[in-house]
């Protein structure tokens, strides 16, 4: 039996500081692990260890083409959330380093904690009709048109993503970013699929 509520304003934004914190606290986890992910922030990442610019200003500005897609394929409402979470990733990934110090965490821990937490923060604001931009709004309108599964689109995203590190960084943190990446994508594939959940 599909479920489909409808959440309001308070509910929405509930997901939205909830769902970005935990994809933020990930990326810390991967950053001190020196690993990266799939979508938009593996782009992020990429472009972040290449060259120093902080994560959440490239963040912001690489979302920003996708904010107009969102706009003109998903409609006012998906584009506004979508550009808050963008937003709220873009600070929590600056701030959450003076909060929360991770001195020593073993690589292969932080990827599968790491892919944990995010896919459970991007599946909560695929839930309240939000992403973070990216590949994830292609993804979830390439979904709604034409009900492909938007856990397996953004599994072959990443995929490519993820082998394009093997340009920055080593081969091992390369495996351990695919294993992160692969966890989340499980999470992702396993929780949504088309009519499941579609909350407004």
């Amino acid at each position: 039996m599909d479920i489909n509520p409808y959440h309001n304003v308070l509910e929405d934004v509930q997901a939205l500081l909830s769902g970005t914190l935990l994809v933020a606290l990930a990326i810390v986890l991967f950053r001190q692990a020196g690993l990266l992910t799939g979508g938009t922030p593996g782009l992020t990442f990429l472009a972040y260890y290449a060259s120093g610019v902080p994560f959440g200003v490239l963040y912001f500005l690489i979302n920003i083409p996708f904010y107009i897609f969102a706009f003109l394929a998903l409609g006012r409402a998906f584009a506004f959330k979508t550009f808050c979470a963008v937003a709220l990733l873009s600070l929590y990934s600056e701030w959450l380093p003076h909060w929360i110090r991770v001195e020593s965490i073993d690589p292969v821990f932080a990827a599968i904690l790491g892919g944990l937490l995010a896919g459970a923060g991007l599946l909560m604001l695929i839930r309240h009709q939000a992403s973070l931009g990216g590949i994830g709004v292609l993804a979830m309108y390439l979904q709604q048109r034409h009900g492909w599964r938007a856990g397996s689109l953004q599994m072959i995203a990443d995929a490519f993503i993820v082998c394009g590190a093997l340009f920055i960084v080593d081969q091992e943190r390369v495996v351990l970013s695919i294993l992160g990446a692969l966890v989340l994508n499980m999470v992702l594939a396993v929780n949504h699929r088309p009519g499941r959940y579609f909350g407004q």
